[in-house]
């Protein structure tokens, strides 16, 4: 039996966004050492660097051309930056730190010194927008790689699946030493799950009536707000921790995403 192609895009959000539920369930259960949490950010990091590189701006250049792609790619950049620093004034800055600055974020809300974006003085709302605004770019690249091809993009899924462990584990990890129950980190990662699924299914259906150029600009938006979330959040988790061997790290899991883009091409 053969799904319908917006059930396809539907699913495989769905799975990569698991992997973020996933990654929670680790971080908060298990104590994971803190050079590892730093190393697995580290090496999903790459991974997606590598698959921007290698497939969305490949994929956004071909549709869309060199000057869609280039104003796609910064703006998408800079539409993260900005919602990125709003969230951060309001508490949300260290939310895939695994270590205690989600406590001391959270209780400089408390305290009054950040202002909350909801009654009772917690950064809890600012850390779920916070979650939704990383996890909804590299979703709806998964329904937009099924329009060229009709078939999901294999290196998408995985390199997407590789990247929301770590952050999903990292997060949650702080999360913990935070003080945020059980419930609270469970519901916002299956919830940010759920939506990773309807994210990639709307990239499909959404843009499947448009032309070429404006699915490559797309596409290309997305790009941008994944790498400037890489450069905010992930990479500097990643650095705090394993220091001098984070880009060497960073390197491989480039490479091992570049090696699964030639072998599935």
């Amino acid at each position: 039996m053969t799904f319908p192609l917006w059930a396809q895009a539907g699913f495989w959000g769905l799975v990569s966004g698991s992997a973020l539920l996933l990654g929670a369930a680790v971080g908060y259960l298990l104590n994971v050492p803190a050079r590892l949490i730093a190393a697995i950010m580290a090496f999903g990091s790459g991974v997606l660097i590598s698959t921007l590189s290698f497939e969305l701006m490949e994929e956004a250049y071909k549709g869309g051309g060199f000057t869609a792609a280039a104003f796609g790619f910064v703006g998408g950049a800079a539409a993260y930056t900005l919602a990125n620093w709003l969230l951060a004034r309001r508490g949300a800055k260290h939310r895939k730190r695994s270590g205690h600055h989600q406590q001391a974020e959270r209780e400089q809300v408390q305290a009054g010194e950040k202002p909350a974006t909801e009654p009772g003085a917690d950064n809890g709302l600012a850390l779920a927008i916070g979650a939704l605004l990383d996890g909804i770019p590299e979703s709806i690249v998964i329904g937009l790689s099924m329009l060229a091809g009709g078939a999901v993009s294999t290196v998408a899924v995985v390199a997407i699946f590789l990247s929301n462990l770590p952050e999903g584990l990292s997060s949650a990890a702080g999360m913990k030493k935070a003080g945020r129950s059980w419930q609270y980190v469970f519901g916002l990662w299956g919830g940010i799950a759920l939506v990773s699924g309807i994210s990639s299914w709307l990239g499909f259906v959404v843009f499947s009536h448009f032309s070429a150029a404006v699915i490559g600009a797309t596409t290309a938006v997305a790009a941008g707000a994944v790498l400037a979330m890489i450069a905010d959040t992930m990479i500097p988790e990643a650095f705090e921790v394993a220091h001098n061997f984070t880009g060497l790290i960073t390197v491989l899991g480039f490479l091992a995403a570049f090696v699964l883009s030639k072998l599935g091409g």
